[in-house]
């Protein structure tokens, strides 16, 4: 009997292929989010759960990435996973994998600079290669709980990332 859906399962290969040659120290893993706005802290909410589990260098940016620019550079890793809630007309709880040159197309919202500029300002200093995973938010209201749908899938991915990188 089938657990997960189809595009978690899809998700979870590519994310296998991305990383399972690659040393867990040269990696990144990095949460944005807003932990006050339910769905919107799932980032934070994952980064918080792998910090000392795994051998990875795990960073919780909340909803100030730029304050962490020189911190990831300093680290050179080869892969730099974001991982956060975005708006991409999904059902709530939806995991999917985005290309950095395609991070115009998602909304998510409460974080300045874009994700897109914050990974454009690594990359004029360092060559990586990077990995952004959004997970379809439910809600995002302040003073919300994370969603059942978004909770299901954050556990199945830290629980997978365990697996692949602990």
């Amino acid at each position: 009997m089938r657990t997960e859906s189809p595009s978690l399962e899809a998700v979870k290969q590519q994310l296998r292929n991305r990383l399972s040659n690659i040393r867990p120290e040269r990696i990144v893993i990095l949460g944005m989010g807003h932990e006050l706005r339910g769905d919107d802290g799932v980032g934070p909410m994952i980064c918080r759960t792998l910090n000392k589990q795994i051998r990875t260098h795990v960073i919780d940016v909340g909803t100030t990435p730029e304050n962490y620019i020189q911190r990831i550079v300093r680290l050179e890793p080869q892969v730099l996973l974001i991982i956060d809630a975005a708006d991409n007309d999904n059902p709530p709880g939806t995991a999917q994998l985005w290309n950095p040159d395609h991070l115009a197309d998602i909304s998510t919202g409460t974080h300045c600079p874009s994700p897109r500029l914050f990974v454009d300002l690594i990359r004029r200093q360092i060559s990586l290669d990077c990995i952004f995973l959004t997970i379809q938010p439910a809600h995002i209201e302040l003073g919300s709980a994370l969603s059942k749908s978004v909770n299901v899938t954050a556990r199945k991915l830290i629980h997978f990332l365990n697996v692949l990188l602990g």
